[in-house]
């Protein structure tokens, strides 16, 4: 089943449809932006971002707050869109999506006056100066978004690159062009002037485009693979980016945690958007001693899930059609090497062409694809383990490293454990919500990504820190400057002998 599908256009252009993965229905046309409609967008971008940017916080984070209540007022239509592309369900679609949006909506609105403030900062060892760091827009960035969150990873770094005073180009996902485009819709409905935010639409090549476009930052959401063409781009263009890529989070259960609770962050985790989510859970390391009930009780609360494309149901469809591919490829390899499907494992037909059932395996080791590649689907892998030590070094025994989770009643214990994964986030008796706690910097070590996003570091690096030098005492002139003498000479070696030399001279330099 092809969710998106190229149409005739008798050489006026490319053009595609796009059906839902619910239904198969198909749901509209969208014309492809051309390389040099791209072109054209960034340079118009360009042309607004001065005036964007002269505004000032205040009048920027107007259009936020404006926009912030047309979203309240239209959720129900916003969300009708989002569900037709991505087949979830409606509580999940407010949770995933739009009450993250108020959120990052209201939080850079009321906050990135004071994070990009000008900052003083006093020189630890040129006491004749004052540094005065000063932020300033970038100018254009380019926003390229995935499939499995539609609106919430267009919308929200699109705010915090507008409230730095940048204008934006996004380039949403093929398969859910018409949830990426909501973003324009939203702020072109708050009154945003002309070409402060622009949407372009299309494939591989219009994202290709947008990044030889002449932006001046990308900010990239999706798999590791295309991450590293755009990375390799952009290294040659010479601009920043920021590359939040796949992920094989690892779940750590130790034997003193809550059960109860360990097995709802467990099934939540794995199956949450049905398993699409970058930080969903997809390796559990259980300690032996509880593995057992753990695993049993993990079992009935999957087989518990409902599927589901109408009412009131917990599980919706894959997507996007080949990460089927993708999903079979690994549960056959891990049947084929031994694995148990506890539960699931096999396509749910009977409800529509893109389902799969929620599935629970034991008995996997690292030589299975299942443990080593990312999934994206829900799929719940379990391991028991002797103890910690062991759960550890499997946690790190991966090419990814995004976010982690570790249960345990014992906040020590657990934050020992998180200090110790090779990850970018860790939750502690939670499941990964790190992007949702919108104050913490978010990002991937390893090969999940490059840089992070959200709060204040993710917010300045929509930003070029440029540090301002200021003389304090207007000195005539500066005692290195020329001429060069032997006397200057041996003051700067007696100034190093006393700083780095005495104990005295380190306690004040």
């Amino acid at each position: 089943m092809a969710i998106v599908q190229p149409l005739e256009t008798n050489g006026t252009g490319r053009r595609f449809s796009v059906a839902s993965p619910q239904t198969g229905k198909r749901l509209g046309e969208v014309d492809i932006t051309s390389p040099a409609e791209v072109r054209a967008a960034v340079a118009r971008a360009r042309a607004a971002q001065p005036a964007w940017e002269k505004l000032g916080f205040d009048a920027r984070a107007k259009y936020m707050w404006r926009a912030l209540e047309l979203l309240l007022a239209k959720q129900e239509q916003y969300m009708d869109v989002i569900i037709g592309e991505t087949g979830r369900s409606r509580p999940e679609t407010i949770m995933m999506e739009i009450f993250p949006a108020c959120d990052s909506l209201s939080y850079y609105a009321k906050h990135s006056k004071k994070i990009l403030a000008d900052r003083k900062v006093s020189p630890h060892l040129l006491k004749t100066k004052k540094i005065l760091i000063s932020y300033r827009a970038l100018g254009v960035v380019g926003i390229i978004t995935p499939w499995n969150g539609p609106f919430i990873l267009a919308l929200n770094p699109a705010v915090q690159a507008l409230m730095a005073g940048n204008t934006v180009v996004i380039k949403p996902s093929d398969v859910t062009p018409f949830s990426g485009k909501l973003v324009a819709d939203l702020f072109a409905a708050a009154g945003l002037p002309k070409d402060v935010l622009t949407i372009v639409e299309g494939d591989g090549e219009t994202g290709g485009a947008l990044v030889d476009a002449g932006v001046n930052k990308i900010s990239f959401t999706g798999s590791v693979r295309t991450g590293r063409k755009v990375g390799e781009a952009c290294g040659r263009n010479l601009i920043p980016c920021t590359l939040e890529l796949g992920g094989k989070d690892p779940m750590i259960v130790c034997e003193d945690a809550d059960m109860e609770r360990a097995v709802g962050g467990a099934v939540f985790g794995g199956f949450m958007n049905a398993g699409q989510f970058c930080c969903s859970t997809e390796r559990v390391y259980v300690v032996d001693s509880i593995a057992e009930e753990f695993t049993r009780r993990v079992v009935d609360k999957v087989k518990a899930l409902k599927l589901g494309s109408s009412g009131e149901f917990d599980i919706g469809p894959m997507i996007w059609p080949q990460q089927l591919e993708t999903i079979e490829r690994h549960v056959e390899d891990a049947r084929a090497k031994g694995a148990k499907i506890l539960c699931g494992g096999r396509r749910a037909r009977e409800i529509g062409d893109l389902f799969y059932e929620p599935t629970v395996l034991t008995d996997v080791t690292h030589d299975m694809a299942i443990m080593r590649e990312e999934t994206f689907g829900p799929i719940l892998p379990i391991v028991r383990v002797k103890d910690d030590r062991e759960a550890l070094g499997l946690a790190n025994d991966s090419v990814y490293g995004l976010s982690a989770t570790v249960w345990s009643r014992d906040d020590d214990r657990a934050i020992s454990l998180a200090k110790q994964i090779d990850s970018g986030s860790v939750c502690i008796n939670d499941s990964s919500i790190t992007y949702g706690a919108i104050e913490a910097p978010f990002g991937g070590r390893k090969t999940s990504g490059v840089g992070q996003v959200n709060g204040e570091t993710g917010l300045r690096g929509y930003a070029f820190a440029v540090p301002i030098v200021i003389e304090r005492f207007n000195l005539k002139e500066e005692a290195v400057w020329f001429p060069y003498t032997e006397a200057k000479g041996k003051m700067l070696q007696k100034i190093m002998r006393w700083v780095w030399g005495t104990p005295l001279g380190r306690i004040f330099g």
